[in-house]
């Protein structure tokens, strides 16, 4: 079998097109960074590296220009096989939370509920079969985690794939992810690399035949370091294989096009060892990607699907060489990147790809130049036990934000009432993968059990919240009465008699790539919904199933008696939520970012110039540098309706004898530099522990149940720089108590975690004076205090 060469577009485009070569007049910078580093094999991957030389040894040009460049296959990106040396090729599929082009395979939570959960141990443990199901179908690398976008913005409509506004947060559920991924063999993809904070003009568009370009995301050095780049921090310092690299651009150049953030900060600062792959169709160039950094483009042809051939890389990649744009040596080095994880992760051997993923994908091996491996078994089940899991993780992450007078747990009810069009059962089908449905708020009858786009999942099953409520409320003999239109309950409940002793109302806010939130109020007419069920019902209980925050106008109306915000969980939703409402779970649930009481207490809208025909228009500027979410709340004096790290418990809980103890290491401002390569992650003086929390945690009440610890810490005010935040989340440890119990939960504080950017120094430093030690239940309950200096 020999090589076929992709269409090779114009030698000038592929040396010229969008090289970084924007007016950039925001006054925010992104300087240029060359050489792209090469590869060290620092981490423990260096006889991996020594392996993957000896393959790269043995590739003809050809072959190695189809070692970065995808194609079409069976998987949603391909890495072509070459037989000759028993490489199968690269199976890449979707997404963060489950294989989504595959049959026979489950749907987990969302990143977001992840997050709601505070919980690392159950983080890790969905990492890892997540990662068993994508292996059991053949692929080898994982679109996802998500940590961009961050969730700057309170109505971006990719948030929910990712975890929380919060960074540290955000990077210790990424890092424990990418290591619960990767234990498996399977390559994580940990994306979307950097400032992807908006759906909206995400891509270039055309407005009377100009070209407007793709918004800007204009971000500060510190900003970028202590708030964006630090959950890539703790991908990269977990091993994560490969950065995807976004849309956007960033201070004016694109995301996989950008030499600073690719050379200078990804593989340079911290030493990052994998491949950077482009967002599909989000290359550009071909030349100046390849010395900015981008080691892989994807999906490799120009456009999506199709039959062309043409490509900024592929033949293009071949003539560069030959006439000596791109040197051999960065070439080698992209397949050295690539190549590399495969053999630290053990992937010489590995299931083939499922036939079934093909045919999903629309892929005809007739039509194809490549020799794909499909003679595997089809419809292979990998959902093996997971649905335990999934339903366990579902109810972990449902926070508890308002319970009057014990409302819940239920207790056994003879008459219950269910509304919403969230309750039921899916009319549309199991497949929702529309990015932008011709509806603004999604499918209309159904439980939405995560969000759309490529980011979703395809169901086999799913557990609806309304059958869940029946086979619970049959074994107590409850009479059960529903309407699940919004249209119909939201202006007569004529139909329910007698009334009911609990009112069950389920709302949704959907939410997809490709577009961003209009409103922050839930979907179909839901205020309407619940003013009018609880005009009827006195004890009103509101469940949201919701890929992002929510405001809530109906809080405070004295019959609703009680609030669960359920997230996003999957394909047991239904269970998941009973498991809560009938206290076979006490929520341990904590809010991973703020839900204030109206709109305008948000900072950052969504940048929108549509109809301009400024091709520079579209420019956001990130001008409230560190102070998104609780972080503006604090800043701005604020009173959030339910604060970050907020949520109830059908138990009670104190926090006492707070004990900080300094590590003794004799410690200057900066960290001693790196000798020798730098590890992954960056300087590994960063990551030593200086000190630790250590709190008291008592169940005080009488039933058993989980709460988290959470520690603050406030940087000294005099010696930091302006616009460092109140507070700042710097440790969290969830711990399971029996009612009366008590237990210690110690919190290691990093070097890191008390430095902040010092943009002159290009370094991070402890800052003098004495830090704030804030241990309490959320951002806005402290129980105890205590100040500590280090220097």
């Amino acid at each position: 079998m020999s090589f076929y060469r992709v269409a090779a577009v114009s030698l000038t485009l592929i040396l010229h097109s969008n090289a970084q070569s924007y007016v950039n007049t925001t006054g925010y910078d992104s300087p240029q960074v060359y050489p792209s580093p090469n590869i060290t094999g620092a981490g423990g991957w260096t006889a991996a590296l020594a392996q993957a030389q000896g393959f790269v040894n043995e590739l003809s040009l050809d072959e190695k220009v189809y070692m970065v460049t995808g194609v079409e296959g069976p998987c949603v990106g391909n890495i072509p096989p070459i037989p000759r040396l028993s490489f199968n090729g690269l199976c890449l599929q979707d997404g963060p939370l489950a294989i989504r082009q595959a049959d026979y395979a489950s749907v987990f939570p969302a990143g977001l509920s992840v997050a709601a959960s505070w919980d690392a141990d159950l983080a890790y443990q969905r990492g890892v079969y997540m990662a068993n199901e994508f292996k059991g179908k053949g692929a080898n690398v994982a679109l996802g985690p998500v940590v961009g976008p961050l969730g700057r913005h309170a109505l971006a409509g990719r948030n929910w794939e990712g975890f929380s506004p919060d960074p540290m947060l955000t990077g210790a559920m990424v890092n424990v992810t990418v290591s619960g991924m990767q234990s498996t063999g399977l390559q994580a993809c940990t994306k979307h690399y950097i400032g992807n904070e908006q759906e909206t003009q995400r891509n270039p568009s055309t407005v009377d035949g100009v070209q407007i370009e793709a918004v800007s995301s204009n971000i500060d050095d510190r900003t970028m370091h202590e708030a964006y780049l630090w959950p890539f921090a703790e991908a990269v310092k977990a091993g994560t294989a490969s950065i995807m690299c976004s849309y956007n651009r960033i201070n004016g150049s694109y995301g996989c096009q950008n030499s600073k953030t690719l050379n200078g900060l990804l593989k340079t600062e911290l030493a990052f060892q994998g491949y950077v792959m482009s967002d599909w169709g989000a290359t550009h160039s071909g030349v100046p990607a390849i010395q900015d950094g981008l080691d892989m483009d994807m999906p490799g042809p120009l456009g999506f699907g199709g039959t062309s051939t043409a490509s900024f890389f592929g033949g293009n990649l071949t003539m560069a060489i030959n006439n000596g744009s791109i040197p051999m040596s960065r070439l080698d080095d992209m397949i050295l990147r690539v190549m590399t994880p495969y053999y630290y992760l053990g992937q010489q051997n590995y299931p083939t790809v499922d036939p079934d993923s093909a045919a999903l994908n629309g892929f005809d091996p007739s039509t194809s130049n490549f020799t794909f491996n499909l003679n595997g078994t089809a419809g292979v089940d990998v959902r093996d036990n997971h649905a335990p899991f999934i339903r366990q993780l579902g109810a972990a992450s449902a926070v508890l934000l308002k319970n009057v007078n014990n409302t819940l747990p239920l207790k056994a009810p003879k008459n219950i009432g269910v509304f919403g069009n969230d309750a039921a059962d899916e009319s549309d089908g199991l497949y929702s993968p529309a990015d932008i449905p011709s509806n603004l708020f999604g499918f209309n009858f159904g439980a939405l059990y995560v969000g759309g786009g490529s980011g979703t999942g395809r169901l086999t099953y799913i557990v609806s919240p309304l059958e869940a409520i029946k086979a619970r409320g049959a074994q107590d003999g409850a009479l059960v009465q529903y309407i699940t239109n919004n249209a119909v309950a939201s202006s007569s409940l004529s139909s329910v008699f007698p009334t009911p002793e609990v009112c069950l109302v389920f709302l949704k806010t959907y939410v997809t790539e490709g577009r961003d939130r209009t409103s922050l109020e839930a979907d179909w007419n839901s205020t309407a919904l619940v003013t009018n069920v609880a005009k009827t019902c006195s004890n009103t209980v509101v469940i949201t199933h919701s890929g992002g925050i929510n405001t809530m106008p109906w809080a405070d109306n004295p019959n609703v008696t009680a609030i669960v915000a359920a997230h996003l969980p999957g394909q047991e939703i239904g269970n998941s939520i009973v498991d809560v409402l009938y206290g076979v779970v006490n929520p341990s649930g904590k809010l991973p970012y703020t839900i204030a009481y109206q709109d305008s207490d948000y900072i950052a809208p969504i940048v929108n110039d549509t109809g301009s025909t400024d091709s520079n228009a579209w420019q956001s500027n990130f001008s409230e540098g560190l102070l998104i979410d609780y972080r503006h709340f604090d800043a701005a004096n604020i009173t959030p309706r339910y604060e970050f790290g907020y949520g109830l418990s059908y138990s009670t809980f104190t926090l006492s004898n707070l004990v900080i103890t300094p590590s003794g290491m004799n410690l200057t401002s900066y960290p001693t530099p790196t000798s020798g390569d730098t590890p992954p992650g960056g300087n590994s003086a960063l990551y030593d522990t200086i000190a630790t929390a250590a709190i008291t945690v008592t169940n005080t009440g009488t039933v058993d149940g989980a709460t988290v610890a959470q520690l603050y810490v406030g940087f000294p005010q005099d010696s930091s720089p302006a616009g460092t935040p109140p507070q700042v989340l710097r440790g969290f440890g969830k711990v399971m108590l029996a009612a009366g119990a008590s237990q210690t939960v110690t919190m290691p504080v990093t070097r890191k975690d008390l430095s902040f950017w010092d943009v002159v120094a290009q370094d991070w430093k402890i800052p003098s004076g004495a830090f704030d030690m804030r241990v309490g239940s959320s951002s806005r309950d402290i129980a105890q205090t205590q100040s500590v200096s280090l220097l």
